[in-house]
């Protein structure tokens, strides 16, 4: 029996030993936390990644070219590149992770790929040129016309919505949510104008865009003010730039009833003033 108890400490300890040999030449764990391109410009490949013991760092590309990211020994690191200067010519950027850990030994990652957005081109000569800025301008500048309904009067607006802040926690195509700011004009309406300020939710799902549920405050400066939740609809993308949009919104005073009403709306959605947070 004395024999056989040997034998088995000895089988036991074999695969022990090799498992803590594998851990130990195993190197430095890379984990990499956000990997995106940002939707403003100039497009940046933001990457942000952690190591399991302090090192210096590089990106590593297939062609051989290697970025520095971190110069200094750190377990954090974070790097931000125009796409234009990867000299990128497909849809995918595929990359790996070196880091140098405080002895010199090198651990290389697998390899990670980041999606570049649908229409977006790459290359040496990426540029928008002045008429792609003044065409996107003039389709920026383009009202939102809305159907109201106010008690039995039916009227026509047209309002503006300038995106003022936008919280990207990661990706890159749209953000979690923005406050905006809106001026809204109903031809032929007792109170015809209007200034709204509010928050906009957006929630992507399949098959459109996105649905964003917001809340927002509104006045005339003339004693009309209140309240006015709505929902949106984002149904296509064109340009790489504009969202369509149908919105339906609900208007009402607090403390003032039989004044609400109710507006149906169709738009363009897009971030080009907006401070992304």
């Amino acid at each position: 029996m004395g024999y056989i108890k040997i034998l088995l400490v000895i089988f036991i300890s074999i695969p022990l030993a090799a498992q803590t040999d594998s851990l130990k030449s195993s190197g430095i764990e890379i984990s990499v936390i956000d990997s995106y391109i940002t939707p403003e410009l100039p497009h940046k490949f933001i990457l942000s990644f952690s190591t399991s013991d302090s090192s210096t760092s590089f990106l590593v590309f297939p062609n051989g070219n290697r970025i520095p990211v971190s110069l200094k020994l750190s377990e954090d690191h974070k790097i931000g590149i125009e796409l234009n200067k990867l000299k990128v010519d497909s849809s995918m950027i595929k990359y790996r992770v070196a880091a140098i850990g405080s002895r010199g030994k090198e651990t290389l990652s697998e390899i990670y790929t980041v999606r570049i957005p649908e229409g977006l081109k790459i290359s040496d000569e990426m540029d928008t040129g002045l008429l792609s800025i003044c065409l996107g301008g003039i389709i920026y500048a383009i009202p939102s016309p809305s159907y109201v309904l106010f008690k039995n009067e039916h009227y026509w607006s047209i309002s503006k919505e300038i995106p003022l802040f936008s919280f990207y926690p990661k990706g890159y195509n749209y953000p979690a949510g923005y406050i905006s700011a809106e001026y809204s004009y109903i031809s032929g309406a007792e109170r015809k104008n209007f200034l709204r300020a509010g928050y906009k939710q957006i929630i992507q799902i399949p098959s459109i865009e996105y649905l964003s549920p917001g809340i927002g405050y509104f006045t005339d400066f003339k004693g009309y003010n209140g309240f006015s939740p709505e929902i949106s609809l984002g149904l296509f993308q064109f340009s790489n730039v504009f969202t369509f949009y149908a919105r339906y919104r609900y208007n009402f005073q607090i403390k003032t009833d039989g004044t609400d009403f109710h507006e149906f709306s169709i738009g363009l959605y897009a971030h080009f003033f907006s401070l992304n947070l």
